[in-house]
């Protein structure tokens, strides 16, 4: 069963505020909170694109700033915002900073400021729901993890219902998948693969999941779910940042709970709506965070259905 989200916020904190006394041995009072209303935040993000788009040009900055500033401390968007560790005033100001560095390229998921602002903003749920998970800061700490299953050692055994390339190790390799989109330009999603072909138990469920209800529900030889981007290191999120992809920090992907999904290659397929809707409705019912990124579709799990996956990985992998 698929339960919401419940994860608590955290209550911003004044510098200036004076220390109050506690009486020795009286453990601390945490204030009651309501989880912030991710159905309303979206809404209102989709609600600011709209202004943001007809603010899109160059002249417009300083309206754009303006804009940001005002609508951010809306109790919608604060609610969720306020809740993370940056609060309303650390969203604002790296989102800002994020349309200031902006260049458009074709690597760069966000094709305009107006993507840019929407995959900023729908990621600080990933943050909100994952905060006191730790990161992995190096790709040795990737490679290296307990916590993280080796992919190809389930595919070769069968025992995954999606699919995923990696990325060429040499320059033989890359030379090789250049001659083969060459040949076969659409026999597979254009995308770099993984650098890491490793995931969380809970996340393969999810996505063995997904695979499964994909191919029932797509039409007749549509290929399987594929996979672009699983866990990351911070140290590659920085390597893509200086590449010119819109890698936001921090991220989900560096906490293995989040993967890019591809979208538009299944448009040849006729599938593409079928795993949309797919993914949405997933969404709603509060499994997964889905963030609109173009091509591929970034999916964020959500610590409620943590538990009811890492089952399921168990049971279907008899460990």
């Amino acid at each position: 069963m698929r339960v919401p989200s419940r994860s608590p916020g955290q209550q911003p904190v004044s510098p200036t505020a004076p220390a109050r006394r506690r009486p020795s041995g009286v453990p601390p009072r945490r204030p009651a909170t309501a989880a912030p209303d991710l159905a309303a935040y979206r809404a209102a993000v989709a609600d600011l694109l709209v202004e943001v788009g007809a603010l899109a040009d160059a002249a417009s900055t300083r309206a754009r700033q303006v804009l940001i500033d005002e609508r951010l401390r809306e109790p919608a968007l604060a609610a969720v915002l306020d809740a993370t560790p940056q609060g309303v005033l650390g969203a604002r100001e790296t989102l800002l900073l994020e349309m200031v560095r902006y260049q458009p390229n074709p690597r760069n998921s966000a094709r305009d400021l107006t993507a840019l602002v929407r995959i900023y903003l729908l990621s600080r749920i990933d943050v909100l729901w994952w905060q006191d998970a730790p990161t992995f800061v190096t790709d040795d700490q990737v490679n290296g993890s307990a916590d993280l299953v080796d992919l190809e050692w389930l595919r070769r055994r069968d025992l995954l219902r999606f699919r995923y390339q990696e990325q060429p190790a040499t320059v033989l390799g890359r030379a090789t998948r250049g001659l083969r989109r060459r040949l076969r330009p659409d026999a597979t999603p254009r995308t770099a693969g993984l650098l890491f072909r490793r995931a969380r138990r809970e996340v393969v469920a999810l996505l063995n999941d997904i695979g499964r209800e994909f191919t029932a529900s797509a039409p007749p030889a549509t290929p399987s779910l594929w996979v672009t981007s699983l866990v990351r290191s911070a140290e590659h999120q920085y390597r893509l940042r200086r590449l010119g992809y819109a890698a936001m920090l921090p991220s989900g992907h560096c906490l293995g709970y989040s993967v890019d999904v591809e979208l538009n290659w299944f448009e040849r397929f006729g599938a593409r709506d079928a795993l949309a809707e797919l993914l949405l409705a997933r969404q709603e019912s509060g499994e997964i965070n889905v963030i609109d990124e173009g091509q591929a579709w970034h999916l964020c799990l959500a610590p409620s259905a943590r538990r009811r996956l890492r089952q399921a990985y168990e049971a279907e992998m008899g460990v």
